[in-house]
This record gives structure tokens, sequence and C-alpha cells, in this order.
């Protein structure tokens, strides 16, 4: 047991007093802030992480999911899993993001997890968890153990040589797909993060994993009024039916006049270091007739540049035909 100081501050200015002017970034920083601590607790555990302070947000009163006017909706960071997947208007306005939450973990962790922790988890990759192999994402400069070790679950997608590891959310990739946006605090005022900008490629710097500062807080999601409520939907392939992270996951939105689609939404979990969106495959899909050789052509191109592993490449296949399924269900179409 490595020893720890833990303060329970009682407004999100005292929070964030408590990580004022400290160095690094969000992972790798002495101060860290917990609420759920289904992830971090974990991983201090394994002695993967050594934060030297605890900084219990857990009462900082952002657990309200608010309207926003328009239809769209806020999602408060420190909302747990299961209250925002049950909600009646993420039920009713974002189907695909309710079942993309209850398509992770279990019950009980989903009970304890937060909209901002599920942001933030890391990866899974067995080399970062064990200490005794390296890893450049928990010690940089250390290299990569799962380049040339068991990668059977790792990216296919925007790796570099210093990592390959993916990650593990299955609520990110609904939100990627929604477009949503990331409302954090700091010591400069309040700022808002597109999604899609949140979560970084490893790069030369994987122990970097998001655009948040060591001395920031999240502190809501912002949902869009457009929430493909009629035609999405939200498909996890995994080894076994629960308690299992995504070997490939499909997020997609259809907007469709009749049977042609106007716009497209797109996004994949498992197979890369954040939520993988592509353009190019979703403009592959405006203005086209759903139809199986509509969805395989995009695939085509959402999945030209992917590379497997010694162990992964099966992944490229298997997203392959996830995606045809997801956009064939998203169209109200029978399954491939």
């Amino acid at each position: 047991m490595r020893a720890f100081s833990y303060d329970r501050p009682g407004s999100v200015e005292a929070a964030l007093g408590g990580v004022a002017g400290q160095p690094g970034t969000t992972t790798e920083a002495a101060v860290k802030f917990v609420a759920g601590g289904t992830n971090l607790l974990d991983l201090m555990k394994a002695d993967v992480m050594r934060p030297e302070r605890l900084i219990d947000i857990s009462r900082l009163g952002l657990d309200r999911i608010e309207e926003l006017g328009g239809g769209a909706l806020r999602l408060g960071a420190l909302a747990r899993n299961s209250d925002t997947a049950y909600d009646e208007r993420v039920q009713a306005r974002y189907p695909m993001l309710s079942k993309a939450i209850l398509a992770g973990a279990s019950a009980q962790l989903r009970n304890m997890a937060t909209n901002g922790g599920n942001l933030l988890q890391r990866t899974r990759c067995y080399y970062f968890y064990d200490t005794g192999t390296p890893c450049n994402k928990r010690e940089p400069g250390t290299g990569c153990g799962a380049l040339t070790g068991v990668n059977r679950i790792h990216a296919i997608l925007g790796a570099s040589d210093r990592c390959i590891a993916v990650h593990p959310s299955d609520m990110c990739v609904a939100l990627a797909a929604l477009e949503a946006v990331v409302r954090v605090s700091g010591p400069k005022g309040e700022r808002t993060i597109p999604f899609a900008d949140f979560h970084r490629l490893p790069g030369d710097t994987p122990h970097i994993d998001s655009a948040l500062a060591a001395d920031e807080l999240i502190t809501a999601i912002d949902l869009p009024a457009e929430g493909f409520a009629k035609h999405s939907t939200y498909l996890k392939v995994r080894d076994r039916a629960s308690y299992a992270f995504a070997l490939v996951s499909v997020a997609a939105a259809l907007e469709m006049d009749g049977r042609t689609i106007r716009t497209a939404r797109l996004a994949l979990g498992g197979v890369a270091h954040k939520p993988w969106r592509d353009p190019a495959a979703e403009a592959e899909l405006a203005g086209k007739p759903a139809s199986l050789e509509t969805f395989r052509e995009a695939a085509r191109v959402l999945l030209r540049d992917a590379k497997g592993q010694s162990h992964n490449a099966f992944k490229i296949g298997l997203a392959e035909r996830a995606i045809v399924r997801a956009l064939a269900e998203a169209a109200g179409m029978e399954h491939p």
C-alpha cells in the first residue's frame, strides 16, 4: 500500500484549488480527482497509478441531467452511468447512447461509474496493467510490449510504433457519433472541447490520453438536439455476452429521406486509441440508397488504412461486417 492523502471539497472552486499549479497531464499528475473510482482505484491497487493525493469530487452537485432548450440535453459529469442510461429523455432522444452505456461493464459498476469518469477511463491493455512489462503509456520511453506480444485486443487504426492500445469506453463511441461537447473548468475559467478533439491518438506521447489538463475538471457533457432517435443503433462485438470489452463496436446514426440517406454518423470502438470517426466514410453514405452495397463501400472506405498486428488482423474483417450490420439495423433493414 502506498500512502496518499484524501480531501473532500465542497465546491468546484475548492476542488480546482486543490490541483492548482500541478505539473503534468491529467493521467500522470500527483493529485487526482476521484468520484466513482471504478477505474482509478483498480489502477492504484495494481500500482499502475500512484497519486499522492486524492480529491473526492463526488459531492460537488454535478450530477444533474438538465434541459438546454431546443431539445438539447446536458449530462452532469457526476451523474451515474446507470442514471444516464435510464433517464427517459436520454432513452427517447438518444437511444444509441442509452444502449451503448448499458452494453458496458456490469449493473453494479454502472451504478458507481460517472459520466466524466467514463471519458477518462484508461486502456485495458495487458501490458499497461502489468508493471513487470514495458509500456510507453505507463512509463514513457520503456517501449510497447504489445507490439511483439499478445495483441489480439489491440488497435487496427490510428496506432503508432509507440503504442497500439485501444480506448475501452462504450459510452464514448456513441458520444463521438452524436458530436457531443465536453465542458471543463480550470484556473482560466470554463471552456468547451468538441468530442472529436477530447481524446488523442498515441503518436509519440501515448501517456497523454486526452486534451484535459491536470488542473482542469470535467463538469458536463452537452448533447446536441439531433439525437438520431429514429435511425440509430449501437452494436458491440465481444468475446462473451457480458463483462467484456469490445473487440469492435459501432455507433451508427442516419438521417433518412424515405430510403435515401441524407446524412450519416459512424463511430467505431475497440479499434483505436480513441473513438474512431472518418468523414470520408460518412460522406460516402450521404445521398446514397440504404443498401448493403452502400454500407459495404462505406466500411471499405473507413477501414482503408487499417493495419492488423500479429494476433488481431481478424479485426479488420470483423469491423467491416459489424459496420454493415449496424448501418442496416439503423436503417431499419433486416440483418445481413
